[in-house]
């Protein structure tokens, strides 16, 4: 294909993709199968790759995420994003009301539910996403372009090619991508988000787009806060406009002009809070005509125009009638409070963690006590406080696990106790069904049910055990056929090619996720750089502290972890760390770096080299393909030159990729 006819194509499959996108994120339908919407992406990919010229800002494809950046830039919003002022009762609000008809004549007011999440600007450029970035202080914030850039709701291109479109949006997590989140951090040990708007605001500043990708964040839109090239004269009018672009606009948005229209649709909205699929902390109420928002002005810190009304907390009392204890896979015993079921934000609830020692003194709580709970976010149930003492004093932890009868430890670094006790079933348990999930060695066919039968019939003890196994000592067990044997064994057996920094993760070393396991194996490359990486080394890697780096190398040296890992070599688990391939163009070859380049490290350059499938070497020999050659190379640009290597340099590298600097 010629590059007159690839062009044509591309423009086709980017506005083809774009267009099903946008009703599939935005308008929840799909006129294509996601086979089909997979393959038109293939192909666009493809032809990218053999044109990279023709790469186009808002091609679907560069949502997926990019390298890791050092930092974020400050951007000055030209019209400042501020706050609006809060209303807590219908009083406050009818007052608020009141003073708007005061000032202007015959005022219509735009209602619409208020997104619990971070505020976000997007500016467009000639129809063209161009920056994006957090509200900050109001006045200055942070690019986050490349992280808003892979939430799919955001339209990377518009049909009208306005000279400039500012757009505000609030980025929020959806409740169900909320809770798997949550339960990933738990089982990993790291302290989850507390709700949907902090992990929306965490995942959004992440340094590695890559991961804000894997958030599955969305956005809704509720102001223009600059237009060229449109006169628009009322709220709503905006509103449907930047609708008509394709942007994700607040659900549900009305006009009213009394304060009882105002009231009866808050009310609507409120009774509908816990049946969304997000989180909405309030109402927003907003005068229509901008030109009466002229004369109605602002004060020092809110505008007078707008006012929000936020949503009491529902809170609950119930009677505390148990103290469960729960181990983790990392030996942290955690008391869960159990209590008569009451009905909040839209559900039964009976559980709800109480954290550890310093939380139950802190609380003064004990068995028998009646209890304020409530749902964090909406969504996590927590206990708030005693309502009404029953009992004396608050609930003590045990001094031994109650699992295994082992002594407890208590850290002067946190406030977990710990059952020091490797051996302790319900640590091995907890581990076996780490080490199978599907963020580590993706073990199908491993669950809870399947992983306490093996424990419970002795067929394992340890993760390494798993190895051993055979689809005949599998068919011992309970409900387990021929197929389904053979099924789990496969499984077993595939595991043992993933990636190095599965097995990382799935080893389960205390403040160690899916993506600081990839960080660090991508810096030492195998099991056994790891392992004899010093804590300095380690904390070094961007991304990571001392904190990590003590957690990684004081596990390691740990005798039961260093006897794991040798067994699990000798069984021929993989300890190799490849890294991820974008596509296979240096498949076959081998890279010598020499001499110092403009503007690239030499780990950047072998990543890069690596990325795209070839292979980094430190000499030079007939097998090496190019020499990348930077300022005061030596004796390895002299015999590249004696056994006619092609001597390329940083700019003839990156062109090779597509890439420019």
């Amino acid at each position: 294909m010629d590059i007159n006819a690839a062009r044509e194509r591309v423009d086709q499959l980017v506005e083809l993709l774009n267009y099903h996108s946008r009703l599939y994120y935005v308008e929840n339908r799909n006129e294509i199968s996601d086979y089909e919407y997979d393959m038109l992406q293939r192909e666009l990919k493809e032809l990218e790759e053999e044109f990279p010229q023709l790469i186009r800002p808002d091609s679907p494809t560069r949502r997926v995420g990019g390298e890791a950046a050092s930092g974020f830039e400050k951007v000055t919003h030209t019209v400042q994003m501020g706050s609006i002022q809060d209303v807590f009762s219908f009083e406050e609000l009818e007052q608020f009301v009141n003073n708007v008809r005061q000032t202007v004549d015959s005022p219509k007011f735009v209602v619409e539910p208020k997104i619990d999440g971070l505020s976000v600007s997007l500016e467009y450029h000639d129809g063209v996403f161009a920056i994006g970035s957090t509200r900050g202080d109001g006045f200055v914030g942070e690019n986050v372009t490349a992280n808003l850039k892979t939430v799919r709701a955001i339209p990377l291109s518009i049909s009208d090619k306005l000279p400039l479109l500012e757009v505000r949006g609030e980025i929020y997590m959806p409740r169900e991508v909320f809770e798997e989140l949550v339960k990933r951090q738990e089982e990993e040990d790291v302290q989850p988000f507390k709700n949907p708007r902090n992990a929306a605001a965490g995942s959004l500043r992440q340094k590695d787009s890559r991961i804000t990708a894997e958030r599955s964040l969305s956005i809704f839109c509720f102001n223009i806060q600059r237009i060229e090239g449109r006169e628009i004269t009322s709220h709503k009018q905006s509103l449907d406009y930047i609708k008509s672009l394709g942007f994700p606009t607040v659900p549900g948005y009305t006009l009213a002009e009394s304060f009882e229209d105002i009231k009866r649709r808050i009310e609507e909205i409120g009774e509908k809070r816990f049946s969304l699929p997000y989180d909405i902390d309030g109402v927003v109420i907003k005068v229509d005509s901008l030109a009466q928002r002229e004369i109605l002005g602002s004060t020092a810190k809110t505008p007078r125009w707008a006012a929000a009304y936020k949503f009491p907390p529902e809170e609950k009392q119930t009677k505390l009638l148990d103290i469960e204890l729960n181990v983790g896979r990392t030996g942290v015993i955690t008391p869960v409070a159990v209590f008569e079921p009451v009905f909040l934000a839209g559900t039964s609830v009976s559980r709800a963690t109480l954290h550890n020692q310093d939380f139950m003194i802190l609380k003064n709580v004990a068995i028998g006590d009646i209890i304020t709970v409530r749902k964090a976010g909406d969504i996590i149930p927590e206990v708030v406080c005693v309502s009404e003492k029953r009992s004396d004093g608050f609930f003590r932890l045990p001094d031994v696990c109650p699992v295994c009868g082992t002594k407890v430890v208590k850290s002067e670094e946190e406030a977990a106790v710990r059952c020091p006790n490797m051996s302790c079933p319900a640590q091995i348990f907890r581990s076996v069904v780490h080490f199978a999930s599907k963020g580590a060695m993706d073990i199908d066919g491993l669950g809870p049910a399947v992983a306490d039968a093996l424990l419970d019939s002795g067929m394992i003890t340890t993760v390494a055990d798993l190895y051993e196994l055979t689809p005949e000592k599998l068919m011992r067990l309970d409900n387990f056929k021929d197929k389904s044997a053979q099924n789990l064994y496969n499984a077993i057996m595939q595991s043992k090619n993933n990636s190095l920094d599965r097995l990382v993760f799935g080893l389960g070393i205390r403040n160690i996720g899916q993506a600081s396991a990839k960080l660090l194996c991508a810096r030492f490359k195998s099991m056994d750089g790891i392992m004899s990486a010093s804590q300095e080394e380690i904390a070094a890697i961007e991304g990571f502290g001392e904190v990590m780096a003590k957690s990684v190398v004081g596990e390691l040296k740990e005798p039961h972890m260093t006897a794991l890992i040798e067994r699990l070599k000798a069984l021929g688990v993989n300890m190799l760390y490849e890294g991820e391939t974008v596509d296979d163009r240096f498949s076959g070859m081998t890279f010598v770096l020499t001499g110092t380049l403009p503007d690239m490290k030499r780990e950047e350059a072998k990543a890069l080299i690596e990325k795209y499938g070839g292979k980094a070497s430190g000499s030079v020999s007939k097998k090496t393909s190019y020499v990348l050659a930077g300022e005061a190379a030596g004796s390895k640009l002299d015999k590249a030159r004696q056994l006619g290597i092609p001597i390329i340099s940083q700019e003839e590298f990156l062109e090779m990729i597509g890439e420019s600097r």
